[in-house]
């Protein structure tokens, strides 16, 4: 007998009905294939250091896209040290990759510590600019960041900085019209999810 199977098995029990709860309108979608555009760009680069933008995935509500850190030489620690670890009233340090999205009505979005939705189930007023983690290791950090809503059409504007490694206030525009097609191919896996909105278009794959 195997070591695993001599444990204790526990008794089954009938499935309990999960509970029904509003889902923000903000996040993103758990049960949905995206669209994906191609997009390796370069978002910054000094001597020191380049910033680039790699894929980007588009929902029926939002997009997320990939972020590549590079540095020119290995240092000591994390590429991208997060604000979590620091005091509100600190200031912002260098070392700190700023990013941010501006979209063609002129509104914005950055990484930087902003309020939250003041109710959490009402779609907020403004963009939001959120991390959905990464890794790497002294000289290289990728991570992603999800963007609600989608972009209006128009040009859609990405923008770094990046002072501790000389990279100035930098930007890339994009047509949202790559993203808002991207949403339009976005696959939802079970359409009575009840966890995932109905709205915007959305192909439907069934088994």
């Amino acid at each position: 007998m195997g070591f695993f199977e001599a444990l204790p098995r526990p008794e089954p029990t009938e499935p309990s009905e999960r509970p029904t709860r509003p889902r923000p309108p903000w996040l993103k979608p758990d049960v949905v294939l995206p669209g994906v555009v191609a997009v390796e760009r370069i978002l910054g680069r000094s001597d020191d250091a380049v910033v680039a933008v790699g894929a980007i995935a588009a929902y029926p509500n939002g997009f997320e896209f990939t972020l590549a850190a590079i540095l020119r030489v290995e240092r000591r620690g994390a590429v991208l040290p997060h604000l979590h670890a620091l005091d509100p009233d600190d200031p912002v340090p260098d070392r700190f990759l700023r990013l941010g999205v501006e979209f063609s009505d002129g509104r914005r979005a950055t990484n930087l510590p902003s309020m939250p939705p003041a109710d959490p189930i009402s779609e907020p007023a403004r963009p939001m600019l959120m991390p959905r983690g990464g890794g790497g290791g002294p000289r290289r950090n990728d991570a992603t960041y999800w963007v609600f809503p989608l972009p209006p059409p128009g040009p859609l504007a990405l923008v770094c900085e990046w002072p501790a490694y000389g990279i100035g206030e930098s930007r890339v525009e994009l047509d949202a019209a790559l993203i808002l097609d991207a949403s339009t191919r976005a696959v939802r896996l079970w359409p009575d999810d009840p966890d995932e909105s109905s709205e915007g278009p959305i192909a439907t794959l069934y088994r």
